[in-house]
Order: C-alpha cells, then structure tokens, then sequence
C-alpha cells in the first residue's frame, strides 16, 4: 500500500498554491485532477500552474493531449496511476491535486472501468442528436432513462451527458456500475477539501480571478485556440463565452460577465459533489486560519507523515 495525498476545492479556491507548499516541504509531485488541464494550449482559461511552479515541482497529467482529442475518466485514471507509481519510484509523495468530481472519485473508491468499451456508431448517433436536440433536452432524456447518472449533470456537460445515455442504452446504467466498478483499495489517502465560510467570498475570488486571466492575455488565448477544440475541449469556460464576442453577438464585458457566472455555476456544482463525495478532510480557505499548518494536521492524523 502507498500513501497518496488529495487536494481538492472549487476552482479559485487556492489549491495550487497550497499543493506546492506540500510539495516542497514534503518531497512531492503533482498529478493533475483537471479535466481541461489535460489539453495542451490552453493554459489562461484553465488556470494552469505557472511555468516556474511546474520548474519548481515535477506535474504530471498537464499538456497531455491536443486541444481536438477525448479524454476519458478511464484514460485519466489509467494515466494518474502510472504517475502514482513513477512518483513512489522515485522515492517521492504523489499529491493529487484538483476539482473534477470524476477524476477524485474514480481514485477515492479505485473505480474499475472495465467493460465500458465505447460503441462508435451509437456514439455518432447520440452526438448528432445532441448537436439537433441541444444539452436540455438531452439531459432530460437521461434523467429519464438513468436518473442517478443524470442528478449532478448540467445541461452544459456534453461528453459526461453523451457518456451516461451511451453507457445506459447499453444497459450499464449508473446503479449498475456502482454494484460493478469499486475495486479493493489499493492506496493510502488522505483528502483533503477547501471549502468556504462564505460563498461571496468565493464568488469575489473568482471574479478576481477572471479579471486576472484577461489581464494575462485570455481574449487572445481564445481567439488562437478556437479552430483546435473539439467537443469537450470547447466547452472550456472561458473561451465559449468568448466566442460570441468574437462573432459580433455582444460585447466584451457581456462575455465577461458570462464568465464570472459560468465559473460561479461551476464552483457550486463541485461543491455539491464535495459535499456528497466521503472521505473528504474539510478545511476553510476564509476561516484565517494556517492552511498549510491545518493540512499538515490531517496529514499527520491519517498516517501520510510523520
């Protein structure tokens, strides 16, 4: 068994900061829980890790497929786990750092993919209809043949939305993979969550955070990466809201402001998994309190340091 430490939260909610101090005075490396992170070019709206932290801390699971390529949670986790071991080898302490609900609760309850094999044809057809019907209807449709894999969705979440009908049009529906897919442990974790005393504080950071990515050039990141998406990189907050702008349909503070409430819609949909999700070792980022000096806490009450 080997000691793996998770770091989770909302976005802007102070996570990669946090992961490098860990990692400095723990001898880790970071492995990357983010499902837009994975794509190579987009960087600002994603909020990637700066040049001189990944300099500064080995990452793993960042830049890894072309802005135009899928990326499956079982292609994540088959990938995640091949950083754990390369990382143990290297004598050195794996921090999972990120807020995909899917990516954290595949490696929390070692969740077994096996047999979920896509079907190209059924694939295309359920894209078609997706791209005719749109994500409501869709999601509705869903609700209607699976409604526990619908219950977290939103309308927007195109490739989780086409996932879950195309697993239950197979028969797999969610209940069924839950009694299928959760394996033996096979790491020691220790998780940990920050969360928020104040939603407004959150919102505030974010909005800062917005404004910050447009100060670093995020328009332009838009404008270049826009002919390499594909269907899931393109619905990336940050550059969907963008392109409306770009097409002469509303103004650059619209788009803006659209921003600011898709991340804010993002964040309470994470903090709704957070707060379904077990095993979760909850910290406050607004409480004033030492975050470092708390994690290290929990680290050393679930056995990951001495």
């Amino acid at each position: 068994m080997r000691n793996v430490i998770v770091l989770t939260g909302p976005t802007a909610s102070g996570k990669t900061s946090l992961a490098i101090k860990l990692a400095k005075a723990y001898g880790g490396e970071i492995v990357g829980a983010d499902s837009m992170q994975i794509y190579s070019g987009m960087d600002i709206a994603t909020a990637k890790p700066t040049e001189q932290e990944r300099t500064e801390i080995p990452h793993h699971l960042i830049d890894v497929v072309e802005p135009g390529e899928d990326f499956s949670v079982f292609r994540w986790y088959e990938e995640a786990k091949k950083a754990i071991t390369g990382t143990h080898k290297r004598g050195h302490l794996p921090i999972v750092v990120g807020g995909t609900g899917q990516y954290i609760s595949t490696l929390l309850h070692n969740i077994n993919y096996t047999g979920e094999k896509s079907d190209p044809e059924l694939r295309m057809r359920l894209e078609k209809e997706y791209d005719q019907s749109g994500g409501a209807t869709m999601l509705a449709k869903l609700r209607k043949i699976d409604p526990e894999a619908a219950v977290k969705l939103h309308e927007n979440d195109r490739s989780r939305i086409l996932r879950g009908l195309e697993l239950a049009e197979t028969g797999l529906t969610k209940s069924r993979q839950n009694e299928l897919s959760h394996g033996e442990k096979i790491y020691d974790i220790c998780a940990v969550q920050l969360n928020f005393l104040s939603r407004e504080t959150l919102y505030t950071r974010i909005d800062a955070r917005v404004d910050e990515m447009f100060a670093l050039g995020l328009e332009q990141e838009a404008q270049k990466i826009r002919p390499m998406l594909g269907p899931t990189s393109a619905q990336a907050i940050g550059y969907k809201e963008l392109f409306a702008y770009f097409d002469g349909k509303q103004s650059l503070d619209e788009a803006k402001s659209r921003i600011k409430q898709a991340t804010r819609n993002y964040a309470k949909r994470q903090l709704t998994w957070m707060r379904a999700e077990i095993g979760l070792n909850r910290i406050f980022a607004d409480s004033g309190a030492d975050l470092f000096g708390l994690s290290t806490k929990i680290l050393q009450l679930c056995g990951i340091i001495c």
